[in-house]
């Protein structure tokens, strides 16, 4: 029996770095398993806060209908080419649209600096663009855009046809998703589903 090697113990210094480097290798490993989708995969993303999130079947550029800002400017959503845009129609008489617009000012706070573009356009008018302008200006650093006349809501493909709806477009101005109905634009679902258009070349 004296003849059985006795197993070697790791001196207590030698044991810690080797536990060490393994859960380096371990943390490694899931990071990249968790960086495993590919730029622009948002079908998989579709969960949590985004779970009403819908991939455009066939992708369609933006609309060249104008709106106009708070000074009476006129805009085109080609303005924000070069830029992932979340546009998102709204109205102020649209309770589930005010409830959400204060997390879509949070998103744009979060990426303050980057290329991504918050573009809320009301569709109210008379007094509720009145009071869609006043309810904007109490959500920085989001602009008041308006455009009253739903020119635009049936200017996108497929219309839109319920409030709110988000549509996302990437760098290209080429519309990736959708989202009808209120949804937290602040929460992490949403900036993954922002970071992979980002990630778009």
């Amino acid at each position: 029996m004296s003849d059985i090697p006795t197993p070697k113990l790791l001196e207590p210094g030698r044991r810690r770095r080797r536990v060490l480097a393994g859960a380096g290798i371990v943390a490694v490993l899931y990071g990249l398993g968790g960086c495993s989708n590919p730029p622009g995969d948002l079908k998989s993303l579709a969960k949590g806060a985004m779970d009403k999130l819908v991939v455009t079947a066939s992708p369609a550029p933006a609309p060249t209908t104008p709106f106009r800002d708070a000074a009476g400017k006129s805009h085109t959503l080609a303005e924000f080419a070069g830029k992932v845009a979340v546009v998102n129609v709204w109205a102020n008489w649209c309770a589930p649209c005010k409830e959400e617009i204060p997390s879509l000012a949070r998103l744009q706070t979060a990426y303050a600096g980057k290329p991504v573009a918050v573009v809320a356009i009301s569709v109210g008018k008379g007094e509720d663009e009145t009071a869609g302008q006043a309810f904007i200006g109490r959500n920085p650093p989001l602009t008041f855009y308006t455009e009253p006349t739903y020119a635009l809501t049936f200017a996108f493909k497929p219309v839109v046809d319920g409030m709110p709806t988000t549509i996302l477009y990437d760098a290209h101005g080429v519309e990736r998703a959708r989202l009808t109905g209120g949804a937290d634009w602040s929460s992490p679902q949403a900036r993954a589903v922002v970071d992979s258009l980002l990630a778009l070349k």
